[in-house]
């Protein structure tokens, strides 16, 4: 129920905005555009506002007469058949008596009237009425004066009572003062109401959204907006949260229609998930694209990056610090041969090695792979808890193992020691392979090699937790994850195909 005061104001706010009922409703919060015509109709016809939304109720003869018949017949007391009447008040029920049995009002001397009455009885009576030995009405039968004089002899004892300071304060309250007072608390209150939206839309931002608190709520998209107001629309009104969040409300019943139709895109959503999950959480939307295709489902790529930031899938891409093995010049290194060009028309042609290293709370692991230029594929590889001349030399001998006797790849490494020590140049020697080496602290003459390393740390390494694992634990993960890698994971640059899968489309035997 709104105040005169508060429905004048908002007439007065109404034809100074030009009528219109949004600007006013979102500087006060009330009332609905509907009321706010329905009373400037109601301004503009009579000239002004009813004090009174309900008129005073309007009591028939045949009330008014049963109401006397009890006061006549039940003592003459003007408390008792309000009571039991429920209706009307005394004031009112006297002039009843008076229009319909003139001279049958039981009239009071000056004593009981209250006009005699001392001052020490009009204490006790106002003692009486606080300490609530009985009820009001009793107090002032016993009397013989109304409630509304007890109630007024109390104001003016304890008004009496008061120093000068106090009515000074109650002074201060009083007339225009008391309105201002009044109309601040309202402002406060609204303005706290505000501040409550705002903190609701935040937070129901940050859970249903997976927005940052501080985030700039004119940056959300109106589908997202629709979905605060349906999650806050029990709380607040729409009026308001359109206000607040500055949505036209045609655009709010548009995507609420469109987010009760069922999803088309329910079964690609699954799929992505799956294809993400199933390959170590590492392809991004170009892969999982064309393993759909490869799947048979047509759709653009915006879809599927669109489908990946909505289910949160994200690939992570954490970097950290990098293994070294330059031990100084030992002995005369190799010419750079390669000279970063890593491209290879044919298998055996170019080879990579490096050695990198996995912190884990067990100790550390090192790995020695041999990348094929090719196709990327990993033709051999190592891995052990120490980087010694036994870690390298294995894998060398494994990959030449793997050259049919006319093949004389070219091997190419950083200036580490591993690569200067006498085995290592025994079996490149016997082999007939041509060594290559980078420039000293050169680390993109080896670009495709420490590329592999971050792919398999970004993929495999970084994002997993390694804290119950044992060193053979995870040498076994690493081993398995290079064997998926070189016989399921595709490469965009191989067709959307794995390296051995894309040695099988051109021929060669893997």
């Amino acid at each position: 129920m709104y105040s005169y005061e508060d429905r004048i104001r908002a007439v007065e706010l109404y034809l100074k905005y030009g009528k219109s009922a949004s600007a006013v409703v979102r500087e006060l919060g009330y009332p609905s555009p509907k009321n706010l015509r329905r009373w400037y109709r109601t301004y503009v016809d009579t000239g002004g506002l009813p004090e009174r939304l309900r008129p005073k109720p309007k009591y028939s003869i045949e009330q008014k007469q049963k109401a006397v018949d009890h006061y006549l017949s039940h003592g003459r007391c003007l408390a008792r058949t309000t009571r039991a009447m429920g209706h009307p008040c005394v004031e009112l029920l006297g002039k009843w008596i008076d229009e319909l049995h003139p001279g049958m009002r039981k009239r009071f001397t000056g004593k009981a009237r209250g006009i005699s009455l001392s001052r020490a009885q009009k204490q006790h009576a106002v003692i009486e009425l606080c300490s609530r030995q009985g009820t009001a009405s009793e107090i002032a039968v016993e009397v013989g004066v109304s409630r509304q004089v007890l109630y007024k002899w109390k104001d003016q004892l304890l008004d009496d009572e008061a120093g000068p300071s106090m009515k000074r304060r109650n002074n201060l309250l009083s007339g225009g003062e008391r309105a201002a007072l009044e109309q601040e608390v309202e402002s406060l209150e609204r303005r706290i109401h505000r501040l409550q939206l705002e903190h609701d839309i935040l937070m129901k931002a940050n859970e249903l959204i997976k927005k940052d608190q501080g985030i700039d709520l004119q940056l959300l998209t109106n589908r997202e907006k629709t979905q605060l107001i349906d999650a806050l629309r029990e709380t607040y009104t729409l009026s308001e949260l359109f206000a607040q969040l500055r949505l036209p409300r045609s655009s709010y019943f548009y995507h609420r229609t469109r987010l009760r139709m069922p999803d088309k895109h329910a079964d690609v959503r699954r799929a992505v998930r799956d294809i993400f999950e199933r390959n170590n959480r590492c392809y991004g939307y170009r892969r999982i694209h064309a393993v759909l295709s490869r799947y048979g489902t047509r759709i653009s790529e915006k879809v599927v990056r669109r489908l990946m930031a909505e289910e949160q899938v994200v690939v992570r891409t954490t970097r950290r610090r990098r293994y070294s093995s330059y031990g100084g010049e030992i002995s005369p290194a190799a010419d750079n041969l390669v000279d970063r060009n890593f491209c290879a028309a044919a298998p055996n042609e170019k080879w990579l090695t490096d050695i990198t290293e996995f912190q884990i709370p067990a100790g550390k692991v090192y790995l020695s792979p041999m990348i094929d230029c090719f196709d990327g594929l990993v033709v051999s590889w190592t891995i052990g808890t120490r980087p010694d001349a036994e870690l390298v030399n294995t894998m060398l001998g494994e990959a030449i193992g793997t050259l049919d006797d006319d093949e004389r790849p070219i091997v190419h490494s950083d200036r580490g020691a591993h690569y200067r020590w006498p085995g290592w140049l025994s079996r490149i020697k016997d082999a007939k392979l041509t060594r290559s080496m980078s420039r000293k602290g050169c680390t993109p003459d080896n670009a495709a090699c420490e590329g592999f390393f971050g792919r398999l740390k970004t993929e495999f390494f970084y994002h997993r937790n390694w804290q119950i694992a044992s060193p053979e634990q995870f040498m076994e993960e690493v081993d398995s994850y290079i064997r998926w890698y070189n016989e399921k994971r595709i490469k965009m640059s191989l067709g959307a195909l794995s390296p051995l899968e894309y040695r099988k489309s051109l021929g060669i035997a893997a």
